[in-house]
């Protein structure tokens, strides 16, 4: 016999799970696109103007007969999508984990999202109605689609492996945004030479991006594996499986504890991102293109960064790593509050700061905390963790808001954020996270 044909069983396990790593990272690479040219670029003004056109001589419109300003109608929408999710999270996260078939939910999950982005298409007019139902729908299912997605990770990956796969994911993602925004932008820009007017040209680029996530994630559908789990008790409703999941992780205080630091520290992360381009345009007097042009700056670099954070945390584990990121972004914000009027150059290298430390410190988070899970809960504990991600960052904008209201000064606003950080450091460095591991009954990486 050809021994150099013979495969050991650990060798095609081994390039089994490669397969499946590679085909998860495209789920990043595919539902990306939506939170970068969709949420963060095009949506926001284009669904308020939408909504004004709609609006009363006094600028309210009316849905369900209840008066709402156009100008918050995109805001109570993405709140709104916000409730829907963290109702169907839980559920879905406990029917996961009970019947061991996440790959179905995912799918359901993903094109529930894609197809209401494309549908976006139609999104012109007065049809802001439409706009509010499509995004509600878009929104919730991309969190539902991301808790699936994230709690695969400890079944694609050995403790080992975990923080450079997850950082790999969160590159895909960047780099996917990255590029389709860039097209888009083309498209937006020189909307005349193609023949198309500015709406068109935005309601093409909304489109594309369901067309894409729909596209790409094909690919880690046809690549994951469904693993079967021991019969569990049936899910519980809403927030009722929300709440026995918190139960349950009062078992695991030192899990709980993670969460908690990742909660605050994540609020300051997701407040940055949502409030950079107010303090850009309002603070630093930049136009549109310059804030247009900084965001690709942070995709691009959060490419690399999620690569060069995650190449530290082999070296010197998840968790200084991150602690290390969250040292960053305070010094990051500190420099922001000393930046000059006028001067895009310095808001480049402020977003090229942001971008550094973005990808890092989510992806290394994603990873720390699958390592906290007990196994068998992933997906019904990463539902929590999608909730903490998506469903609680309200205080950072709340104190931005407050801040701004009482002081005057966008400035004083920004700087504000830093308590997130510092404070998320302090939890942070009283995680015990080997025993957490341990308690958890995950077995320890050496280095962590």
């Amino acid at each position: 016999m050809d021994t150099d044909t013979v495969r050991s069983p650990a060798a095609d396990d081994s390039a089994g799970r490669r397969r499946e790593q590679r085909g998860w990272y495209f789920y990043d690479w595919a539902c990306s696109v939506y939170s970068t040219s969709v949420l963060t670029v095009f949506l926001g003004p284009y669904l308020t103007s939408v909504a004004e056109a709609a609006a009363d001589a006094d600028g309210f419109v009316h849905p369900l007969g209840v008066p709402v300003r156009a100008g918050s109608f995109f805001a109570y929408a993405v709140s709104l999508s916000v409730v829907v999710a963290v109702l169907v999270m839980p559920l879905v996260g406990a029917a996961a984990d009970r019947t061991g078939r996440k790959k179905p939910l995912l799918a359901a999950a993903a094109y529930t999202g894609a197809a209401a982005t494309a549908g976006m298409f139609f999104l012109d007019g007065d049809r802001y109605l439409l706009g509010g139902l499509l995004l509600v729908a878009a929104n919730a299912a991309q969190s539902v689609a991301m808790m699936l997605y994230n709690s695969y990770l400890p079944q694609i990956a050995p403790p080992e492996e975990r923080d450079a796969v997850s950082s790999r994911g969160w590159a895909f993602g960047y780099a996917a945004g990255a590029l389709v925004l860039v097209a888009n932008l083309v498209l937006y820009t020189g909307h005349e030479s193609f023949g198309v007017s500015e709406g068109m040209a935005v309601r093409i680029c909304l489109a594309s991006a369901g067309l894409w996530w729909g596209a790409f994630a094909l690919i880690p559908l046809r690549r994951l594996r469904d693993r079967r789990t021991p019969a569990r008790e049936a899910a519980l409703p809403g927030f009722r499986q929300l709440a026995a999941t918190v139960r349950d992780m009062r078992r695991h205080p030192l899990t709980l504890a993670f969460l908690l630091a990742y909660l605050v520290y994540n609020d300051g992360i997701q407040t940055v991102i949502s409030q950079a381009s107010v303090y850009g345009s309002r603070e630093l007097g930049l136009g549109q293109s310059t804030l247009i042009v900084a965001v690709l700056l942070v995709q691009v670099l959060a490419v690399a960064g999620a690569l060069l954070l995650g190449r530290l945390a082999r070296r010197y584990g998840a968790k200084r790593t991150i602690l290390g990121s969250l040292v960053a972004w305070t010094l990051t914000l500190a420099a922001g509050y000393f930046l000059p009027a006028g001067a895009p150059g310095w808001f480049f290298v402020l977003a090229a700061g942001i971008g550094l430390v973005l990808g890092g410190s989510q992806a290394l988070s994603r990873s720390l905390f699958s390592q906290l899970v007990p196994p068998g809960k992933e997906a019904e504990y990463f539902s929590a963790y999608e909730i903490s991600d998506r469903g609680l960052s309200w205080l950072g904008p709340l104190l931005f808001g407050l801040t701004y209201q009482l002081t005057g000064s966008y400035r004083d606003a920004i700087v504000s954020l830093v308590g997130f950080f510092v404070l998320g450091f302090v939890l942070l460095t009283r995680v015990p996270v080997r025993r957490a591991i341990a308690d958890a009954g995950n077995p320890v990486p050496q280095r962590i």
